[in-house]
């Protein structure tokens, strides 16, 4: 069982899980969300409980995905593709496990929108898109 919140604790999930597809998304959207880069684990939609999510907002930025954030703290927490039927994954934001993820990096993707003010050289494939 992997174990997460918001800053303010306020909003928390469990995943039952195991973490598997990682990456690093550098995309503008991403950048301007997280600050920097969003690290984040697709889960199967069923894997994950959340409590309190009357605390997160959802902002639909694109016709294709929503983000979810708390609506106390403003933590950025879940990546959630609008196509359920496509898609039976939400994304969550690494950084927001209280648990060890005992996962790592595996990729980074979006990386022809990365910020000019870093360079990845970690050795991880690189996807433009």
């Amino acid at each position: 069982m992997h174990k997460g919140s918001c800053l303010c604790r306020v909003v928390k999930f469990e995943v039952s899980s195991s973490l598997e597809a990682t990456d690093a998304c550098h995309c503008k959207q991403c950048r301007k969300w997280t600050g920097h880069f969003l690290a984040s684990v697709e889960v199967p939609r069923d894997s994950l409980l959340i409590n309190g999510s009357e605390y997160i907002s959802w902002h639909h930025s694109s016709e294709k995905v929503r983000r979810g954030f708390c609506s106390k703290c403003g933590s950025s927490l879940f990546f959630d593709p609008v196509d359920t039927t496509k898609h039976n994954w939400i994304g969550i934001a690494l950084g927001a496990f209280d648990t060890p993820t005992k996962t790592t990096l595996g990729q980074h993707i979006f990386v022809a929108e990365k910020g000019d003010y870093y360079e990845i050289n970690d050795g991880l494939p690189q996807n433009e898109h």
